[in-house]
């Protein structure tokens, strides 16, 4: 390989058919003289356009496209060297870093030398070490292209932004489960909102048999084994759910609020006396009706009771979560949209009061398809304010464009499954930590169960790794009708 040319922050390499490089593959351009070296990333790989070479393409189909048949006259044994040239070719490179003295700096404006520069495949266990990717709490999330294992560290999940997107059955959902067990392993406190009812079973193994993880992950399935009684409600969380999730107006919400302060003050925060102390208000027609139609609301969502027996202690869960490591998983799957919200302004709530009061240090939420049940003002809301509380969040989704831009621009991590569509590649790329033709050149060739790695936890470094399996019994397959029709 030789370096051809250079644009900004773009390398041109000429490569020859006896060398192999794909998009994806990083090189190394080094200088011995100058004793510096580039590091580049494959981001194209097209024919090299040499002067001639369409003639001579040309010359060898004259007849209707046939190619010339019978023995050929080369006295001077040129053909082998012509083919040679017409199979070269350009590779286009994206330049990572400058190495130096050991070190890596993210400037681009240094130019080798184009006639000493020596150009070769960096591996990626090199370019791990080189990166310092590594750490005391490795997640190995796969096997990348020259069967070495691109492996990351827990803690570069810690405090972070994170977004795993793809096309459907690409392989999000398997990511996000190997990493929440991995977390979870290292005695972290993972919240999930489970949209499809695919996390209650990890801690099962594919066979069946408990695993690790059976002690860790604990499925509450709201209305079932996961109820609330109103006396062990906060006010702000109670009121949050009216506000936010119920949209009950200010004026109605000023007169709950003074409804469960006087039922609280005597004892009898119960739904009976609730409900009937509403049905006798005396005040405005409108505010009344408001007022009785989200109790009604939140009495048929069957995730409120009176009954203390049948009351699941939230901060109980997460404190168990806490002292051993685990996962509360919050099974959305039967629940209608109204309650969808009801459920997650719950835990939400209950999730800022625990890290407020220091109950717990921090809790790494997955959230799939939030867009589903967050309502707009909290994606801000929960990237930044929630962040500080300790609230770190990882969405998982197929639709990009759900997610606001502001929330590209703060991501810290991103896993890219592949996409074919232009507009979601267009919106993955406005990520503030990935550059456009990056996404657009590899996520679109990305086969089934690959993932384009980028941000802090690859130190800025894109890398692609086929994500390794789980012995765990996912039960995140799509059901088939013609599964087993031969």
């Amino acid at each position: 390989m030789k370096l051809y040319k250079k644009e900004g922050n773009i390398l041109q390499i000429l490569s020859f058919p006896t060398e192999n490089a794909e998009k994806g593959d990083y090189l190394l351009v080094e200088d011995a003289e100058a004793g510096k070296a580039l590091i580049a990333q494959v981001i194209d790989v097209q024919f090299a356009c040499i002067p001639g070479v369409l003639e001579e393409l040309l010359r060898t189909l004259p007849d209707g496209g046939e190619p010339i048949r019978g023995e050929d006259i080369d006295p001077l044994e040129i053909a082998p060297h012509i083919t040679y040239i017409q199979d070269a070719s350009l590779l286009i490179c994206k330049i990572r870093a400058t190495l130096e003295n050991s070190m890596l700096t993210p400037s681009s404006s240094w130019l080798p030398s184009r006639s000493q520069s020596l150009v070769k495949k960096l591996s990626i266990p090199m370019l791990l070490k080189l990166a310092n990717v590594d750490g005391k709490l490795p997640i190995i999330l796969g096997g990348t292209k020259d069967t070495s294992l691109l492996t990351i560290d827990a803690s570069a999940l810690d405090g972070r932004l994170n977004i795993i997107t793809g096309k459907k059955e690409t392989g999000k959902s398997h990511l996000s489960k190997l990493l929440m067990v991995s977390l979870v392993g290292y005695k972290a406190t993972v919240v999930v909102f489970d949209l499809n009812g695919e996390y209650s079973s990890l801690g099962m193994s594919a066979d069946g048999k408990r695993n690790m993880y059976y002690d860790k992950i604990h499925a509450l399935t709201p209305a079932q084994n996961f109820k609330v009684a109103l006396n062990e409600l906060h006010l702000n969380v109670i009121m949050g759910i009216l506000i936010h999730a119920l949209h009950l107006p200010g004026t109605s919400a000023r007169e709950f609020r003074r409804i469960w302060k006087t039922l609280k003050e005597k004892g009898n925060l119960t739904l009976h006396e609730l409900g009937e102390t509403i049905r006798n208000l005396n005040c405005n027609q409108h505010v009344r009706d408001a007022l009785s139609s989200r109790f009604h609301a939140l009495v048929n969502s069957g995730f409120f009771t009176d009954n203390a027996a049948e009351s699941t202690l939230l901060d109980e869960c997460l404190q168990k979560a806490k002292e051993h490591g685990g996962a509360i998983v919050v099974n959305l799957r039967n629940t209608s949209t109204i309650d969808r919200q009801i459920v997650v302004e719950y835990v939400l709530g209950k999730l800022v009061d625990s890290l407020t009061n220091w109950k717990l240090k921090a809790v790494f939420l997955f959230a799939e398809e939030a867009h589903l049940y967050l309502r707009e003002t909290y994606w801000d809301d929960i990237v930044t304010r929630m962040r500080h509380f300790g609230i770190f969040t990882t969405f998982i989704t197929n639709q990009p464009d759900t997610i606001r831009e502001s929330i590209y621009r703060q991501a810290d991590n991103i896993f890219l499954f592949n996409f074919t569509n232009e507009h979601d590649l267009d919106v993955v790329s406005r990520a503030a930590r990935v550059d456009a033709e990056t996404v657009r050149s590899i996520a679109r060739d990305l086969p089934p169960q690959h993932c384009l790695t980028l941000g802090h936890v690859v130190r800025d470094f894109p890398m692609v790794a086929r994500v390794r399996t789980l012995d765990l019994k996912t039960m995140g397959e799509t059901r088939l009708f013609f599964k087993d029709t031969n």
